[in-house]
């Protein structure tokens, strides 16, 4: 069948790369993007892709009941990938009155506006809402605990990870009060190309480059499990095609990795790969920063339904989609030179100084 795909949250990091793995490998879908374009979004992300037939762009709020109803309806959309959201914890403590508005609103307004348009189209079991979440809202980890699975209970522990888990809520009760075709997806820390810079693998990455410090909260001991983010779109096509609907999948890269370890893994490919460094060897650039409030200790996923169930792993190891991410920075200067705009310097000193 061909799908017809709604992506909200399209110009953002996971999402414009799930919009361009889609776009290369069903070209004959129609894929229209919706995306509010607030500042971890990027139009000039999906510009190559303005030439295709197939491909809209639409600037936009998910909150917008009135404009969601009318894409739903004049685009036949019959498949919903659901990536907007508000995403990155330190901003969630500063402000976390946006989080609560575009994570647990928005993932309402869509799943209302689908419920109802799903309702006209007949109720297709074809159809699907695919509703992309994050391993936080499982909580926080000890180094000996077993890794995060599906039935692992929520314990969030930020503003932004309570958020996502509400969404989460909202999607299973859709299907199960409904029968609305919603998948929940849960994946670990992802990195690539398009990520911007706040988070912490281009962070690294453009400071080394720029011979600004490079701070690490704490102690750096911190774990989490890295996903390489075209590993994860590959994971999302399989389980728009493949999930049981009203399923959750946790989707991980294996790589569990410490803070302090990955930024040193960073620091020697950076000095590898990049040849005029204003200050080498990178590491003399660390610094340790006060801890993040509720950070924390360890993430690590449970991808063992996916595989059995569905078939997938991750294809991608840290070292090698560490190299090809920094490879892409150092070859996308013109992408991710003005996102270094004075709004996010300010944000920056805030955080960090």
């Amino acid at each position: 069948m061909q799908r017809r795909l709604l992506i909200t949250g399209g110009a953002g990091f996971i999402g414009s790369n799930f919009v361009h793995h889609w776009c290369e490998t069903y070209p004959s879908d129609r894929v229209v993007v919706l995306d509010a374009l607030t500042y971890a979004g990027n139009r000039a992300t999906l510009n190559d892709l303005d030439s295709h037939d197939n491909f809209r762009f639409v600037q936009g709020d998910i909150c917008d009941r009135p404009m969601v109803d009318q894409l739903l309806a004049e685009e036949q959309i019959n498949t919903v990938a659901h990536f907007a959201a508000e995403s990155h914890v330190d901003r969630s403590i500063l402000g976390p009155d946006a989080f609560i508005r575009t994570n647990v609103v928005g993932t309402f307004t869509l799943l209302e506006a689908f419920r109802h348009h799903w309702t006209g189209r007949g109720q297709l079991e074809s159809d699907r809402f695919l509703h992309v979440s994050t391993d936080e809202v499982y909580g926080s980890l000890e180094a000996d605990d077993p890794a995060f699975s599906e039935t692992t209970p929520y314990a969030p522990n930020s503003p932004y990870s309570a958020s996502k888990a509400g969404s989460d809520h909202l999607a299973r009760a859709y299907f199960h009060t409904y029968g609305m075709p919603t998948l929940v997806t849960n994946c670990s820390n992802n990195y690539g190309p398009y990520h911007f810079p706040e988070k912490l693998i281009p962070l690294m990455c453009i400071n080394i480059l720029l011979g600004k410090p490079l701070p690490v909260y704490g102690d750096g001991q911190n774990i989490r499990d890295w996903l390489y983010v075209k590993d994860h779109c590959t994971a999302l096509d399989v389980v728009i095609h493949k999930g049981q609907t009203g399923e959750t999948y946790n989707v991980g890269g294996n790589n569990e990795v410490k803070n302090i370890d990955l930024v040193h893994m960073l620091c020697d490919l950076m000095d590898d790969l990049a040849p005029n460094l204003p200050v080498r060897p990178s590491r003399q650039l660390i610094t340790f920063v006060k801890d993040r409030a509720g950070h924390d200790r360890r993430y690590a996923i449970d991808a063992n339904k996916i595989k059995t169930q569905l078939g997938w792993t991750p294809s991608v190891t840290v070292d090698e989609g560490l190299r090809q991410t920094i490879e892409w920075f150092l070859s996308h200067e013109e992408w991710w030179q003005p996102l270094l705009s004075e709004d996010y310097q300010a944000y920056y000193q805030k955080v960090y100084a």
